[in-house]
């Protein structure tokens, strides 16, 4: 993969459920060009956006025993956009997980209102598969250095509740 998406997760629950973060900003060189004068995200980045915070969560579900790459996305609908200054919340669902694959459901809102809705489907690659020297390894959608961004900050509401505040 040769750009990340999310920024951070925000919620990771193994197995079931994850929440990223994507703060769209006018820094991003992409939107000076989508579209000049109106900046707004592609829909094929939220897509991409959504897909990582999907495939980090089946992912971690096998233990990164295996190669997640994108099989395809059966749906999506985008319900309104995304522009800079927004911040970008992925939501995923873990709905299947096995040795082949495994599928999703994402969203991605700002504040309270829906921007994105997908169903995502992965496959597996084992990393002795003889077909994994044919694949060009930066487009999977997880690979073991994206494994920094999975770090879920500790916000002051859980240091509160804690007791560490």
């Amino acid at each position: 993969m040769r750009w990340y998406w999310i920024d951070k997760f925000i919620e990771f629950n193994p197995g079931e459920s994850a929440r990223a973060v994507k703060n769209v900003s006018l820094s991003e060189e992409h939107l000076h060009d989508h579209f000049p004068g109106f900046a707004v995200m592609p829909a094929s980045l939220m897509i991409e956006g959504m897909a990582q915070t999907g495939g980090i969560l089946l992912g971690e579900k096998n233990d990164f025993e295996y190669n997640v790459i994108l099989a395809k996305v059966p749906k999506v609908e985008f319900h309104s956009m995304a522009c800079p200054g927004d911040q970008l919340i992925y939501s995923a669902t873990l709905e299947n997980a096995s040795a082949e694959g495994g599928s999703v459901k994402v969203t991605a809102t700002v504040e309270d209102r829906l921007v994105a809705e997908a169903d995502i489907v992965f496959v597996h690659l084992s990393s002795d598969d003889p077909q994994l020297s044919r694949i060009d390894q930066k487009n999977f959608v997880l690979r073991t250095n994206l494994l920094d961004i999975l770090t879920v900050e500790e916000t002051d509401e859980d240091a509160e509740s804690s007791g560490t505040a």
